[in-house]
């Protein structure tokens, strides 16, 4: 008898999901004992279901390209988060002196976003579509100092970038005999 997707995030707490990935593509969650779509998978992603998708034969981790591949399907099918520009600007990253200091920045903006877009959520529960409306016009007070607070964290986190650039370079050029 097969569980369903809430029985089975239920009866494991806090259990890393297993989901192996076949050579003919498939996706099996372990779980469920049962092959899922990659829709699934990205239905776990919204529940925030902890998963790792492993190469059933290597047992490699296959999960970056597994959400790569969500994400492809996302910016492909509707309207693209990513423009043309940024796209390209992520490419000439790799590879460079910055790109781990990149990866880092964005990850903290994408966070910091997700913690305003969860409290706004939960300061708008029961709000009916019209008042909805007029709370995410980008006009409104409210949204402005919504806005205004992911800036200055944005910020913060580009300082902290900034400065952790320079103490890694004085560490660098100290280790060659290069004081500035």
């Amino acid at each position: 008898m097969q569980k369903s997707k809430a029985e089975a995030s239920s009866a494991n707490p806090g259990v890393l999901r297993i989901i192996k990935k076949y050579p003919n593509r498939r996706l099996y969650d372990t779980d469920t004992s049962s092959y899922i779509t990659l829709a699934e998978v990205k239905a776990l992603v919204m529940d925030n279901e902890h998963f790792v998708v492993r190469d059933a034969k290597t047992n490699d981790d296959l999960t970056r390209s597994i959400l790569l591949q969500i994400i492809l399907e996302e910016e492909t099918a509707g309207v693209p988060i990513f423009t043309e520009q940024v796209l390209a600007n992520i490419i000439r990253f790799y590879g460079h002196a910055m790109q781990d200091f990149m990866g880092s920045y964005l990850e903290k903006n994408v966070q910091i976003f997700m913690d305003l877009q969860n409290k706004m959520t939960e300061q708008t529960k029961g709000l009916n579509p019209e008042v909805w409306k007029q709370f995410t016009n980008v006009q409104s007070p409210m949204m402005q100092g919504m806005m205004g607070t992911y800036m200055e964290q944005s910020r913060s986190a580009f300082t902290q970038m900034q400065e952790q650039m320079q103490k890694n370079s004085e560490q660098m050029l100290a280790a060659l005999g290069l004081k500035r």
